[in-house]
């Protein structure tokens, strides 16, 4: 049989890439996804994935939320429901909000299928082939897929134990502007950041809000884990400070269930018929099913308390990775201390590269993400992202142990010279 008569045969099209639209070349798995398929076996310690854990949520309580909406209001629920989402829905997003100081309008929230498609959707408004987004340097894996999907140029700005640099900020501006690129906006993750678990300062926050709106840059504010501090609560959101120049992202996949994939946006009253509309033309809707189930479970459930039970949980596992690390890491490696959050951001010695040492890892039964994944330039080879928010503390002990093994072994390979443990 011909090359020519085959292909016909099996459906396959001859020269598929060039087929495809040019930004499809930018689409690539995040390092996170290509690792599922490992982590989730039982036997590997998954220090990976930011799965929040769902056993501090009483299952019993979410089915009678469940059963009780579709009883009373099932035709509703499985109904088509409006674009910009529900209206109860998005007054209680208000409410929620105002634990972090922002004043909020229901009419300026647009609720999205978690925060990731709020994302998409201010992407594809505002980005252009070659434009410039700025983002903390490591950023979200999220978001810099997203960014690359529509052909962004990712400038990163660096950042320390405070969060963003505003000086660095500067500087960044100043050298796009230079080149003669548009920049479109910031974006960054203030509270527990994604992947460092650093918080940006209140003083930075005013600081940096000042900066973008001399230069005429919006902000996109992605806050995931605001209402996750252990210890004392997180700064005013940086929306709170300024309604028409930052753009604020939330979800309820950190603070209740992630499951059932609902987030939001808002917006400064200016983007928000255009958010709408890239919404309608995206999915048409948000689910009714899954808004009102949180609605439901927002009315008539304790959900303070439930997410004060979340940062217990997630504060015991946090110090046991901590003393971990502390335990069985070599003194050349310096890590984050996360006041709230997922994750830990680990440093190692230079000569490292945490991505090709992977597969030693996961034959020791343990797995995190690379540092390479939290950067758009392939930068980042010698740290690690290591999460706390699933793992019981006795498995994350035993995984960072088994890690600890293998760091050093790597360090003492190379013949560095650095203290091992």
């Amino acid at each position: 049989m011909s090359e020519l008569t085959n292909r016909h045969q099996t459906g396959l099209p001859q020269n598929l890439e060039e087929r495809f639209a040019a930004r499809a070349a930018g689409m690539q798995a995040s390092e996170i996804r290509s690792l599922f398929a490992v982590a989730s076996r039982p036997e590997i310690v998954s220090l990976a994935g930011g799965m929040p854990n769902l056993s501090a949520l009483p299952m019993e309580m979410m089915a009678s939320v469940v059963h009780e909406l579709i009883a009373t209001n099932g035709a509703e629920a499985l109904q088509y429901g409006s674009g910009q989402g529900h209206p109860k829905l998005r007054e209680q997003i208000c409410e929620v909000m105002a634990l972090e100081g922002i004043r909020a309008n229901p009419d300026d929230v647009i609720v999205t299928t978690g925060s990731q498609q709020a994302l998409d959707l201010i992407s594809r408004i505002f980005i252009d082939p070659g434009d410039v987004v700025l983002v903390e340097a490591p950023s979200y894996v999220g978001a810099l897929g997203t960014f690359r999907q529509y052909e962004a140029q990712v400038v990163h700005v660096s950042l320390d134990d405070k969060g963003l640099i505003p000086e660095a900020l500067r500087q960044a501006i100043s050298a796009v502007r230079a080149s003669g690129r548009k920049i479109k906006f910031l974006y960054l993750i203030p509270n527990y950041q994604n992947p460092t678990g650093v918080l940006l300062s209140a003083d930075r926050r005013s600081e940096i809000l000042d900066i973008c709106r001399e230069e005429q840059i919006f902000v996109v504010e992605d806050n995931p884990y605001g209402l996750l501090g252990f210890d004392r609560p997180s700064p005013n959101a940086m929306r709170a400070e300024d309604s028409e120049n930052v753009i604020y992202l939330g979800s309820f996949s950190k603070t209740i269930a992630s499951g059932l994939r609902v987030g939001w946006a808002l917006v400064p009253q200016s983007l928000k018929e255009k958010l709408v509309i890239a919404s309608e033309s995206s999915i048409l809707c948000p689910s009714n099913f899954t808004q009102m189930t949180i609605s439901s479970y927002l009315a008539n459930q304790p959900w303070r308390d439930q997410i004060a039970s979340f940062c217990k949980v997630y504060k015991i596992r946090r110090d046991a990775m901590l003393e971990a690390l502390e335990e069985s890491f070599p003194a050349s490696a310096t890590w984050t201390k996360p006041g709230g959050g997922f994750y830990v951001w680990v440093n190692l010695p230079p000569e490292v590269d945490t991505k090709l040492m992977m597969p030693k890892a996961i034959a020791a039964k343990v797995a995190y993400v690379p540092g390479t994944a939290f950067y758009a330039d392939g930068f980042g080879s010698w740290a690690m992202r290591l999460s706390f928010c699933h793992p019981t503390p006795e498995r994350i002990r035993e995984g960072v142990k088994a890690l600890g093994h293998v760091v050093n072994e790597e360090i003492a390979r190379r013949g560095s010279g650095y203290e091992l443990k």
